[in-house]
């Protein structure tokens, strides 16, 4: 398709806010995501003079281009292009929080911000309902279980159907308390994917469609079954070699009745918590277990997901 100038959109600038998001929480492999309040923020404006700036703080400064082949840019290509425009002329400057390569959704956070983004520009030009947002997102990342929690907030449930991938957006109970610890060493997605079998044993399907349910019923209704519900045959004993630590606090954090898991591709982990005092037990479990340094992020439910602000066109002298 050939793309077309948007309309002037000089001086149109918009902010963006994402959250970071955890995947399969455990049994719910590449069908289950939670927004977390951890954010990434992003400053879009259009400019007059061609080309594309990306001035980047925080996490990844120094590491992630800062040309039209940074990720966020490329998704706000993505989405102008899908309405048949070309890319405009930007300036972007992220603040960047998620960290990345570790399970915490900081590649679905970009490809969103900058759809966000690309909503806000073209707000009053076109419109973009959940389901247009959803289908661009998961074009970009290859699966909807991180974009989803990511754009809509909450505990999602997503799949794909052959007209495009669904949601299902469900409010996760209050006294849900999640800790996330976050190593230092990294995770490359398709590394973990990649240590996979391409089939499982019956058995152990059974077990995770029982245990998925169950996950449902304990994050929105009874925190008490998040340690049973939480148990997983299909993903986490695979990637266990490729992060031996994470593993191994994961079966020390069990052991004494926490609902740990690996977080999305890993190395971090999720602790589901029933309570805020179960939490600060998690943290000092890990403190007291870990050979290496691990940070510990006590975080809430975000039950917003992503946002845009479009800001007033400044007038030109």
């Amino acid at each position: 398709m050939s793309l077309v100038a948007a309309p002037d959109l000089t001086g149109r600038s918009v902010t963006v806010k994402v959250p970071a998001t955890t995947a399969n929480l455990g049994p719910g492999f590449d069908t289950l995501g939670l927004a977390l309040s951890l954010y990434d923020e992003l400053h879009v404006s259009v400019r007059p003079e061609p080309g594309v700036f990306v001035d980047v703080h925080g996490v990844g400064a120094g590491e992630v281009p800062t040309d039209a082949s940074n990720l966020v840019v490329t998704a706000i290509a993505h989405t102008f292009a899908d309405f048949g425009f070309e890319l405009p002329n930007l300036n972007l400057e992220a603040h960047n929080v998620i960290p990345h390569g570790r399970g915490l959704g900081s590649s679905g956070a970009a490809i969103v911000s900058g759809i966000m983004a690309a909503k806000g520009l073209l707000d009053g030009i076109v419109e973009m309902d959940a389901v247009t947002l959803l289908r661009l997102a998961t074009e970009m990342e290859g699966h909807p279980d991180n974009v989803a929690p990511a754009l809509f907030g909450g505990l999602t449930i997503a799949w794909v159907t052959p007209e495009g991938p669904q949601h299902k957006k469900l409010i996760v109970h209050r006294g849900v308390s999640p800790l996330v610890c976050v190593p230092e060493t990294t995770m490359s997605t398709a590394l973990a994917r990649s240590l996979q079998p391409s089939s499982v044993p019956h058995e152990d399907a059974i077990f995770n469609v029982s245990r998925s349910a169950l996950l449902i019923a304990a994050l929105i209704q009874s925190p008490e079954l998040l340690l049973a519900a939480t148990e997983d045959k299909l993903h986490q004993s695979y990637r266990a070699s490729a992060m031996p630590e994470t593993d191994a606090l994961i079966q020390v954090l069990r052991a004494n009745g926490l609902a740990a898991v690996v977080s999305g591709a890993g190395p971090s982990l999720l602790v589901l918590c029933s309570d805020p005092a179960q939490r600060l037990a998690a943290a000092q479990i890990v403190a007291d277990n870990a050979a290496t340094p691990w940070k510990s992020l006590m975080l809430a439910v975000d039950f917003k997901g992503a946002t845009v602000i479009s800001h007033p066109v400044e007038a030109v002298a």
